[in-house]
C-alpha cells in the first residue's frame, strides 16, 4: 500500500455535502463524543469539513494534514479559533505524549495506515482515548473514493489498532465504506 495525498488542487471537492452520505454530521459526533473539555485530532483533515463538525463541541481540535496547502484553504475558508493547524504526518506527530482524549478520520485511514502511525496514535492518546476511523473499504464498488487498490478492509483495521494496544469497541462494515473505534 502506497503513500498518497489527496490533490491539494481540488480541495473545493472536499467541500461536498454529499460527502455526509459516506459519514454524516450524527455519525461523527456519536462516534466522537466531544465534550467541552476535550482535546482532539482530526487526521488529514484538509480543509476542515469534519473538523468544523467537532470543534463548536470541544475545547481544542489540532487540524493534522501533511498538506500546507490544505491549511492555507482552512484558513481562507475561515478557520474557527479553537482549531489549531499541525503540519505534520500521522508517523510523527509534534504532541505531548497522552495529549488527546480522541482522534478521528474521515477517508484518510489509507493514507496512514502504517504500524508507525498506530504506534505514534498510541502514543500521543490518553488511556481511554478512541480512535474513530471511516475510510473507503476494499470490499466497496469503488465508485467513489481512491481506487480499490488504495483502500483496505475493516478486518486490516481491526487488526492494526489491535496490534497497537487499542480495543476495538465498534466495527462495522458497509457498503462503500467501514467504521472502526478503539480504545487505548
Amino acid at each position: 500500500m502506497g503513500f498518497h495525498t489527496f490533490d491539494a488542487d481540488s480541495a473545493d471537492r472536499l467541500e461536498d455535502t454529499d460527502r455526509y452520505q459516506w459519514c454524516s454530521r450524527e455519525e461523527l459526533l456519536t462516534l466522537v463524543a466531544p465534550h467541552e473539555a476535550t482535546t482532539v485530532a482530526d487526521l488529514g483533515s484538509g480543509t476542515g469539513f469534519y473538523t468544523d463538525i467537532v470543534a463548536p463541541h470541544v475545547e481544542l481540535v489540532y487540524a493534522v494534514d501533511v498538506q500546507s496547502e490544505m491549511h492555507e484553504y482552512y484558513e481562507q475558508k475561515g478557520r474557527p479559533a479553537n482549531v489549531k493547524p499541525v503540519n505534520a504526518s500521522i508517523e510523527d506527530l509534534p504532541l505531548e505524549d497522552e495529549t488527546l482524549d480522541a482522534a478521528f478520520s474521515t477517508m484518510t485511514y489509507h493514507e496512514f495506515s502504517g504500524t508507525e502511525s498506530m504506534a505514534e496514535l498510541a502514543r500521543v492518546l490518553k488511556p481511554g482515548g478512541q480512535l474513530v476511523t471511516v475510510d473507503w473499504s476494499v470490499n466497496g464498488p469503488g465508485e467513489a473514493g481512491p481506487p480499490s487498490g488504495e483502500r483496505h478492509s475493516l478486518s486490516h483495521a481491526v487488526s492494526a489498532l489491535t496490534e497497537a494496544g487499542f480495543s476495538v469497541d465498534h466495527a462495522v462494515s458497509r457498503s462503500e465504506t467501514f467504521v472502526c473505534r478503539g480504545r487505548k
